[in-house]
């Protein structure tokens, strides 16, 4: 993602920080099958004999520290320094470093998992393999991916959020796109999920668990 791009993101969030972290605490915003996919995807992990996980685009902290209560290794990477400033204070037994998803700051083939929870969803999509490759990169071979993201197509223009005014793309994406994306940076994909809006939600979301499992296919 250029610079600019980057660095309209950033300005987004280090904006909303400390709003966004009064306003939603643990999984407060997430639903019950919300929660469902991120105990079972900390499960998997468990069962597969552990390992460090990264939570990749952590925000203030808040799934990482579950993904902790659950007992994993876990630590958290976000583009936003005010974000990271939030996740540490609140979370001080966890590590937190800013950096973006595109270049993660860990050994080749060393972590057991990632979650990507509504963290690729201002990655444009003919961008988003660079982000799966890295993925890829990072993770050991049976590690496994969980994403999040909003369903549609094209991109929205993001002007008010948690009460400040910013000025940031959405990128909508179909499930299927995510999945060939996924296969062809070396995943297999182990189940999608969807679900309608609930509440003053405006739009679908759909989940994607993967498992790294190979190389990237020659394109």
């Amino acid at each position: 993602m250029p610079e600019p791009e980057l660095g309209a993101v950033r300005a987004a969030y280090d904006t909303v920080a400390e709003s966004y972290a009064a306003q939603i605490t643990g999984l407060s915003a997430e639903t019950p099958l919300e929660i469902a996919l991120i105990e079972d995807f900390a499960a998997r992990i468990r069962s597969a004999g552990g390992g460090p996980v990264l939570d990749a685009g952590s925000g203030p902290g808040r799934v990482a520290a579950y993904l902790h209560s659950q007992g994993l290794d876990v630590s958290g990477v976000d583009l936003s320094p005010a974000m990271v400033d939030v996740a540490r204070r609140s979370h001080p037994g966890i590590r937190f470093a800013v950096g973006p998803l595109q270049h993660l700051d860990v050994v080749d083939g060393s972590l057991a998992g990632i979650l990507a929870w509504y963290s690729i969803i201002h990655t444009p999509l003919a961008e988003l393999p660079v982000v799966f490759d890295e993925f890829r990169r990072a993770m050991a071979p049976g590690g496994y991916l969980l994403v999040g993201i909003h369903v549609g197509t094209g991109t929205l223009r993001v002007t008010q959020s948690y009460g400040h005014d910013v000025s940031v793309e959405l990128q909508l994406l179909r499930p299927e796109e995510v999945t060939v994306l996924l296969e062809s940076c070396g995943f297999s994909i182990v189940a999608t999920l969807s679900r309608a809006p609930e509440g003053r939600e405006r739009r679908p979301q759909a989940f994607v668990l993967a498992r790294r499992t190979g190389e990237r296919r020659p394109a």
